[in-house]
């Protein structure tokens, strides 16, 4: 869930480790058995075997002093997959490849939204939903580039393990000037994922695992809705899971694939070298890409 540069499927990369001879409990205290959880969570135990994510949610908008405001329903998938990868000081590790799409809904007929009259603005404006190809991860490794050891942070409660990652985001909007450090603009966001699994993750018997996410994020406006610097942010909240395939995908989103976006039936190769995609790069593109066409500028300053 990718709105930034980072997004849900980045956030969350990890390791492709090969599943061990005998079966064991799996400690998370250990490196190399962390990097193994967080890989059975992401893809699974092989690699090059594609992995789907769903979610599905709300967005609101909120600005001081009103009440927030239900601007859209939401319906997401990613795909990715994982690869080997080995270092000779970091260990054996993994990368992991993906592309990602979030739709905007309308919040009481559930269909796509193509267009949308925006209530701050009462200006109506065409609607560009998140397809982000790729987002892709660095390598992980049982040693970080840090050299300290990789961990992630489990919390058993009964017969379930929890997981959360909280990323603060904080970077150069690539929609604004040169001069951020002075004037501000930056890309301001948090996003937070949770995720719930079995106790029995742990046994290397268990060759992958279905975990449910909650995702939140908090942001500036999407660059489409044309807020014109209008103080607010918007807030998206969904709950997903790790799908066992494709084809569990709900039909609006297998039709919105088949329609506009049928690469995102499989996921990048693994010797991906593109730069990620984030909404506001691709918003910028297709900006650009209008511009260009229709011999139009910026609007002058005044």
């Amino acid at each position: 869930m990718r709105i930034g540069t980072l997004t849900l499927a980045a956030l969350l990369a990890a390791i492709p480790l090969s599943a061990p001879a005998e079966a064991r409990t799996l400690d998370p205290a250990k490196p190399e058995d962390a990097l193994e959880i967080m890989k059975r969570t992401q893809c699974g135990v092989k690699d090059n075997v594609p992995a789907v994510y769903r979610w599905a949610g709300k967005i609101f908008s909120r600005r001081d002093g009103e009440p927030d405001k239900h601007l859209f329903n939401m319906e997401g998938m990613n795909i990715r997959q994982c690869v080997t990868v080995t270092d000779a000081q970091r260990g054996t590790g993994y990368r992991m490849v993906s592309r990602e799409i979030t739709l905007y809904l309308d919040p009481k007929t559930g269909e796509v939204l193509r267009n949308w009259q925006n209530p701050y603005t009462g200006k109506t404006v065409e609607v560009m939903h998140i397809a982000n190809d790729p987002v892709n991860s660095r390598p992980s490794f049982p040693i970080g580039a840090d050299g300290k050891p990789y961990s992630i942070a489990l919390t058993r409660m009964g017969d379930m393990l929890l997981m959360g990652f909280e990323a603060p985001l904080y970077y150069v909007n690539p929609l604004a000037g040169d001069y951020q450090d002075y004037v501000g603009n930056k890309y301001h966001a948090m996003e937070i994922f949770d995720f719930s699994m079995p106790a029995s993750t742990l046994d290397t018997k268990v060759a992958s695992v279905n975990p449910t996410v909650a995702w939140v994020r908090i942001s500036d406006w999407m660059p489409w809705m044309m807020m014109e610097g209008r103080q607010g942010q918007m807030v998206f909240n969904a709950m997903g899971v790790k799908l066992k395939s494709f084809d569990e995908l709900p039909e609006v989103m297998k039709q919105e694939i088949a329609t506009n976006y049928p690469e995102y039936t499989a996921a990048p190769p693994v010797d991906d070298a593109r730069p990620n995609e984030t909404t506001w790069t691709v918003f910028k593109k297709k900006i650009d890409a209008k511009r260009a066409k229709d011999g139009t500028k910026p609007a002058a300053s005044h």
